[in-house]
């Protein structure tokens, strides 16, 4: 199991392309006067290997851009991320489009769960692995997969197909997905954000749980404030245009404290008033922070 990854981003800025549409990868930085619209800028932090930085922000203001960037797949225009003191973003992509420097240390997984509809949860959860790694034995992912699976609850929907399952079990297989690949970053784009209320609190608890279960560095996006502060060791607002990232805190409760307040949320009540305030006023010093100035 790849051990998890320490994280590291200085002078971060990033946009769109001349023609305002985000650019999937970019070759070319943007420079001033070009028109291009500026995403993100000044963003500056250090994330401990084996931590979740929850960055919360309202729609739009590029919190998804971030990930881009931090996973490789979009090039800053200044700036630089570190994966394990080796760089991704600005070097991710030689002139060709090809993979280079950390990109292959990152895992992803989307806002959607973007299952495949003609393959089987198995089939589904070793797909992307498969194809990044043409030289790994497909026995030796599936069997990885199989295990995820089996540890998420779905061992009785292996051989289900995406329109068999509920939203929370499709985005169980979708992050079954992302941690075949094995790596030592994991960014999560508001995961939960397609689903219910209920399903939506079931969720954070579980997620927690495979947290525990599965060191790993993790960043998730989310425009859930007591989702974020719940799921993340260490909080933060992206915020204004361009956005830059705004009280960085690190969390008042430890892991197990959250996990106790997440079954809470979920339904088992809060057993003493205090973890009731603690987690009301978590939030309110986050929602703060996103009131426009």
């Amino acid at each position: 199991m790849t051990e998890a990854a320490q994280l590291s981003v200085t002078g971060l800025a990033a946009g769109y392309d001349d023609e305002g549409e985000r650019a999937p990868v970019r070759r070319r930085p943007v420079h001033a006067g070009s028109g291009a619209a500026p995403v993100l800028a000044g963003i500056d932090f250090e994330l401990p290997a084996g931590d979740c930085l929850a960055v919360v922000g309202r729609s739009g203001c590029g919190k998804s851009t971030l990930l881009h960037v931090l996973a490789g797949l979009l090039e800053p225009e200044s700036g630089a991320v570190m994966v394990d003191h080796a760089p991704v973003a600005a070097s991710a992509w030689d002139r060709t489009g090809t993979p280079g420097g950390r990109a292959g240390h990152t895992a992803y997984m989307f806002q959607q769960d973007l299952l495949l509809p003609w393959k089987t949860a198995l089939g589904n959860a070793t797909f992307a692995a498969q194809m990044a790694r043409r030289g790994s034995r497909s026995a030796e992912l599936e069997e990885r997969a199989r295990r995820l699976l089996l540890e998420f609850g779905l061992g009785a929907a292996l051989d289900a197909l995406p329109a068999e399952l509920s939203g929370g079990m499709r985005q169980r297989v979708a992050l079954a997905r992302t941690m075949v690949m094995d790596r030592g970053l994991i960014l999560l784009d508001e995961p939960f954000g397609s689903l219910d209320a209920v399903t939506r609190a079931e969720m954070r608890r579980w997620l927690l749980d495979v947290m525990a279960a599965h060191p790993a560095t993790w960043v998730l996006v989310t425009h859930d404030v007591e989702e974020a502060v719940l799921l993340g060791d260490h909080v933060a607002v992206l915020h204004g245009r361009p956005a830059r990232l705004e009280g960085w805190r690190r969390a008042d409760l430890d892991r197990a404290a959250r996990t106790r307040l997440a079954a809470a949320v979920d339904g088992e009540g809060f057993e003493d008033a205090a973890d009731a305030r603690a987690l009301a006023s978590a939030t309110a010093a986050v929602r703060r922070r996103l009131r426009p100035a």
